[in-house]
């Protein structure tokens, strides 16, 4: 018996374009009475505060590392040099 030939493949329909960058969070709902909008006006504010502060500390600790070797400053000394040390020799 003679066979039918191959069918070609159909191109893929509708395929779910692939999403880039962070996920959406959950929504809130905003509060509606006065005592509860101060309270969040207050705990963002301070919250904010927390972390500028966290960051700005982190930040000092991560310059303070510079002074361990392999920093920039051994970087300048190795190309440059003084050129006291040079006329000495």
């Amino acid at each position: 018996m003679a066979q039918a030939p191959l069918k070609k493949a159909k191109p893929s329909t509708n395929t779910k374009p692939a999403t880039l960058g962070p996920k959406r969070g959950p929504r809130q709902i905003a509060p509606k009475k006065q005592t509860l909008i101060k309270q969040k006006k207050l705990t963002k504010k301070l919250t904010a505060g927390l972390t500028a502060r966290t960051e700005r500390s982190l930040a000092q600790r991560a310059g303070h590392l510079e002074m361990l070797a392999g920093g920039k400053k051994d970087k300048k000394n190795e190309k440059g040099g003084s050129n006291k040390t040079q006329a000495a020799k």
